[in-house]
């Protein structure tokens, strides 16, 4: 019993953590593996280098955007970070 008060604060602090910095994390990586899983031809997405683009293609495990300058250049779905409303 002594010992499970004695380590009371270090799993409280375990919990917090788990509660307030892996748990928003995971949410974070599970919405956005979704947004990458359902893009589709015509969305305006942002990479994450900064670019910005249009969905022209989409393939398995790649992203075909075109620029504004009619380039079209072929991404992994894991570089796009967000897509642009």
């Amino acid at each position: 019993m002594e010992t499970l008060i004695a380590l009371s604060p270090l799993l409280l602090m375990f919990l917090l953590m788990w509660l307030f910095i892996i748990r928003p994390a995971q949410k974070r990586q599970k919405s956005t593996a979704n947004m990458q899983s359902e893009l589709k031809r015509g969305d305006r997405v942002v990479t994450i280098g900064g670019l910005h683009g249009q969905v022209d293609a989409v393939d398995d495990a790649t992203i075909y955007i075109t620029v504004a300058d009619g380039t079209r250049m072929q991404f992994e779905r894991q570089a796009i970070a967000r897509i642009v409303e």
